[in-house]
């Protein structure tokens, strides 16, 4: 949990589903706290002085796939885009906004 005291900041990240049939919702965990999350754009608050570990998965009932895992080092403005796989046992993606 982020304490009231300490600085935050915010980095941008869009979540990304294949254009092309039914996905669950995805799960972002941010420093091992799950937090709501649906596709398209949210930004999302992170401690100021720390790099933030993030987790991104789908779970449809029976197992949870494309899991992607990476850090937000203090002072990277970067937008981040998510792509969901297109196969349950694939990976997910991500990279920079270009």
């Amino acid at each position: 949990m982020i304490e009231p005291t300490s600085t935050t900041r915010r980095f941008e990240l869009t979540l990304r589903k294949p254009w092309l049939g039914w996905f669950p919702r995805p799960t972002v965990v941010v420093n091992g706290v799950g937090q709501p999350a649906q596709w398209g754009t949210r930004n999302w608050k992170v401690p100021g002085d720390d790099t933030a570990t993030v987790n991104i998965f789908l779970f449809n009932r029976w197992w949870k796939y494309g899991e992607v895992n990476f850090s937000v080092e203090p002072g990277a403005l970067a937008p981040l885009v998510y792509s969901a796989p297109w196969l349950p046992f694939l990976p997910g993606r991500v990279r920079p906004v270009r």
